[in-house]
């Protein structure tokens, strides 16, 4: 929403990683939750002139497959196949050289707005850093949290960022669908200063250190006291009981997880009834909300948190850093990617 104060917050995020790494930075991975995500399954097949499948003939099926699933005004983020048809059979994992008369493919093609996946990478390239790579945020987020199995089976990964939620969906092992919206955390602190009177500060510290989906019996008479927004000295403390701002913040999560299961109704997760769902972001720490993501999805859900890493710091072991600890991961998977 500004790109000067994007830039400044990009050099100074980099600043402090290169003094603590002792490394220089020239190029950057980077994730996008922005610009709308949207999946799509596409098929795309191509008569084999030779015989055997090339990997040549692999990249010109998918070449057309993408052309073929990018409306005007959106990019392509990912083109990951998904399976691999020979002469109709499906089912096949790794065609190459294998002969066949017809070849085609199921890739599951990502896209994003063209101009906000464009204003990303000038902020970045504005602080003198080449973008290697740009990754949907849920997908990445799902490399770190997810064990082979969950993936095998079907999970959906659910990143609850501060400004959008994004949905990363698996089936087979493979990334099939993505999706997004623009509700996150930061809506839930507005909210928050608006229904309390508090400022934004005020409204951010007590959504971190009390935030609770939870409303018990006690909460009603548990008080605590809250700065009113301005500065007026005349002004005192207002008291707010516990279960007020629990009510609050409730109302949010329930409007967010009742679009993430209108958007996990259209993805391939409806037709897999007991996949279940894994929470990651920083919005997902609120106390509760696995429970209550639960009961609105009908699934099992869990708080995801990065698996397989060692020496990672304590502070990076929960789900807030989901996505940063999945970009560690992403340069393992980049060779399936075709963009």
């Amino acid at each position: 929403v500004d790109l000067n104060a994007c830039e400044q917050a990009v050099r100074q995020a980099v600043a402090l990683a290169e003094r603590m790494a002792k490394v220089r930075v020239e190029s950057v991975l980077l994730s996008v939750s922005a610009g709308r995500l949207q999946g799509q399954l596409v098929e795309a097949s191509s008569e084999l002139r030779g015989g055997a499948v090339t990997p040549a003939d692999i990249g010109r099926v998918i070449s057309a497959g993408m052309h073929h699933a990018t409306p005007h005004g959106r990019t392509v983020l990912h083109a990951l196949p998904v399976g691999y048809a020979l002469d109709g059979v499906k089912g096949v994992r790794d065609p190459s050289g294998m002969v066949a008369r017809h070849f085609g493919i199921d890739m599951n093609v990502v896209t994003a707005d063209a101009t906000v996946a464009k204003n990303l990478m000038l902020v970045v390239e504005r602080c003198h850093l080449n973008v290697e790579a740009m990754a949907a945020g849920a997908y990445v987020a799902g490399l770190s949290l997810l064990t082979d199995d969950e993936a095998d089976l079907g999970a959906a990964v659910v990143e609850m960022g501060a400004g959008t939620t994004t949905i990363a969906v698996y089936s087979g092992g493979q990334f099939v669908h993505a999706s997004g919206f623009a509700l996150g955390g930061q809506h839930v602190t507005m909210d928050l200063a608006r229904g309390l009177g508090a400022c934004i500060a005020d409204a951010e510290r007590i959504k971190t250190l009390y935030g609770t989906v939870l409303t018990g019996g006690s909460d009603a008479r548990d008080v605590m006291s809250v700065p009113t927004a301005g500065d007026h000295d005349r002004d005192g403390p207002q008291v707010v009981s516990r279960a007020t701002i629990a009510n609050i913040i409730r109302q949010r999560v329930e409007e967010t997880f009742e679009m993430v299961r209108d958007r996990l109704a259209d993805s391939p997760l409806a037709a897999e009834p007991r996949a279940r769902v894994v929470l990651s972001g920083g919005a997902s720490q609120l106390t509760g909300v696995a429970d209550l993501a639960g009961r609105i999805l009908g699934r099992e859900v869990r708080v995801g948190r990065p698996l397989g890493f060692g020496r990672l710091p304590v502070e990076a072991k929960s789900a807030t850093f989901a996505v940063p600890t999945g970009l560690l991961v992403y340069p393992q998977f980049a060779h399936l990617e075709h963009v």
